[in-house]
């Protein structure tokens, strides 16, 4: 039986643990899509090291449709919130290549905004003496939904072994509003949420990986097929040995 409570109060002590050792009196720098997961980072970043010591990062491209639940999540915890817009960074650099004669992919374009982001949140960290937080989650990260030095990187990951559902608990034992923890998953991209684009539901998924037990053979085989497809995403870049 998952205890969130217990979960969240270790893992509050883990972030401070971390900080301790690896940011003595550094601040948490994280950045606030208005989903779940940043959302429970921020607020146990806020538990473990108070609200002066949080500082959100809010990175619409141009426009985000959900940008109210970006506010009402600084708001709730009582933490500053930055606003950098990187749609003209996207837009110069998408641009750029046009002009060079180099056709983008749909994959180019998906994943460039998050490792600007990245880049973002690292410029802010390095200037406010921070350590940026990774948002990722364990089920995310199993079937490589993420984008390699995007979202899927940071200075520690207070998610990274916990599923979808388990954050989603977590969140609720950090008196998170209920309409932030509970919203439907979505990457903000192409109008369809996180299942659609899966193919499989979030619960067959979390069970699958805490079981093992997954009853459809076929939704059991795409699973596998993606978390060996992306297994690369979890490991040390390689490195030659002279």
């Amino acid at each position: 039986m998952f205890d969130a409570v217990k979960v969240k109060n270790d893992c509050v002590q883990w972030i401070r643990d971390w900080f301790e050792e690896n940011g003595k009196g550094c601040n948490a720098v994280i950045g606030i899509s208005g989903g779940k997961d940043s959302s429970v980072v921020a607020a146990l970043c806020v538990e473990a090291l108070g609200k002066d010591r949080v500082i959100g990062v809010s990175m619409p491209n141009v426009e985000q449709s959900d940008i109210a639940d970006v506010q009402a999540v600084a708001e709730h915890l009582d933490i500053d919130l930055l606003t950098i817009n990187i749609g003209h960074a996207v837009g110069d650099i998408l641009g750029r290549l046009h002009y060079l004669g180099i056709e983008t992919t749909n994959q180019t374009t998906i994943n460039l905004p998050p490792r600007i982001r990245m880049t973002t949140l690292y410029a802010v960290s390095q200037s406010v003496n921070g350590r940026v937080a990774c948002t990722d989650n364990l089920s995310e990260s199993y079937i490589g939904y993420s984008t390699r030095w995007g979202d899927n990187i940071g200075d520690f990951c207070p998610l990274a072994n916990l599923t979808s559902e388990e954050v989603v608990a977590v969140g609720d034992a950090c008196g998170l509003p209920y309409e932030l923890t509970h919203k439907v998953p979505s990457d903000g991209l192409c109008g369809k949420t996180d299942e659609d684009r899966f193919g499989f539901t979030y619960e067959v998924l979390n069970k699958y990986i805490r079981t093992g037990i997954c009853e459809d053979e076929a939704t059991k085989v795409r699973i596998d097929g993606l978390h060996n497809q992306n297994l690369f995403k979890l490991q040390p870049i390689p490195r030659f040995q002279p």
